[in-house]
């Protein structure tokens, strides 16, 4: 029996890391995959996953890993199926090391991703925005700090990862102020910056006094923000913003819903969904249509536009008696 472990070190050295060139962010979610799927079958079967064989991974023992994701761990079908991409991807780069396993490895290769429901994208409402972006207090460093970051990230829709990854050079405010990211797939995008985006950067540099490769917005230790520390100053913020505007209790604000409001602020403006999705940096502008889908204003503007039917209303009258009695049932 084959072992796993050598040729799926070999995947991350060799084929991720050599061949592909895969970011930082793709290793960790490949890497959290098997560190899951191997604990998973050596809880199952009680061996090491360093003496586990490509038998040990067949299909059912990957659909059953699956179902646990989804039924023990509560992880979404979109989760769900992020990890199956992973282990589609081992198991593609295992077909041409073993092909005497091509059975087993075209069986797992055949297990499909499960369609799920599509949730309307969450956004905020203008009033909302203004409130969060009042909310941090101006009179300390760090305040000034989410503030500029949280305005920053409301204008451009910037990526959590793009956002936190950003450097003091990256930012260009002469004329034609932009920001310059290295954003998904490795693609090298500028966005505009607004006037007041703009304004309050400048005075944020002036205050930052950093290296031109400096991290633009610093942790108090002065390295790179972690996903979780933005989600908290995020909940922080939303927090007191709620105490003016009540909607927001009803809201859970993260970092991507400050990216989704940028894209419907574009498309409420009037702006192309080809042109927003050249500024969200999406590979396909047919991703941009679940925009779309959550403006209810635009609807309605098209609805005012349509002519309704005319029709005369009335009410359903029963013939006989008999009829009458038996309609009440």
């Amino acid at each position: 029996m084959s072992s796993v472990a050598p040729t799926l070190e070999a995947f991350f050295t060799d084929r991720l890391a050599r061949q592909r060139e895969a970011s930082h962010h793709t290793v960790s979610s490949y890497r959290d995959t098997f560190r899951l799927l191997l604990g998973y079958v050596h809880g199952r079967t009680g061996r090491p996953p360093s003496k586990l064989g490509f038998d040990n991974l067949d299909a059912s023992v990957i659909g059953a890993f699956l179902q646990q994701l989804e039924e023990g761990r509560g992880n979404s079908v979109r989760t769900r199926n992020a990890r199956l991409a992973a282990i589609h991807s081992f198991f593609r780069y295992a077909s041409f090391q073993h092909p005497e396993h091509g059975a087993l490895i075209q069986r797992v290769l055949a297990i499909p991703h499960k369609r799920g429901e599509r949730a309307l994208v969450a956004f905020l409402a203008p009033s909302e925005v203004t409130a969060i972006l009042g909310a941090p207090n101006r009179s300390t460093l760090v305040g000034r700090r989410d503030h500029a970051l949280l305005m920053l990230a409301v204008q451009t829709g910037l990526r959590l990862s793009e956002l936190t990854g950003l450097r003091c050079a990256d930012i260009h405010l002469g004329a034609g102020a932009h920001v310059r990211c290295l954003g998904k797939g490795r693609k090298d995008r500028c966005t505009p910056l607004t006037t007041s985006t703009a304004a309050v950067l400048r005075v944020w540099l002036r205050e930052r006094r950093g290296e031109s490769s400096d991290i633009l917005f610093p942790s108090r230790f002065g390295g790179r923000l972690s996903a979780d520390a933005v989600q908290r100053l995020v909940d922080l913020h939303v927090q007191t913003a709620t105490r003016t505007i009540p909607s927001l209790r009803t809201k859970k604000v993260t970092p991507h819903v400050l990216r989704h409001t940028s894209a419907m602020q574009l498309l409420q403006g009037g702006v192309d969904s080809t042109v927003i999705a050249l500024w969200l940096g999406h590979e396909n502008p047919r991703t941009t249509q679940i925009y779309l889908h959550a403006d209810l204003s635009m609807k309605e503007r098209a609805l005012a536009r349509t002519t309704p039917p005319t029709s005369k209303s009335g009410r359903f009258r029963p013939s006989d008696a008999l009829l009458a009695f038996l309609e009440g049932l």
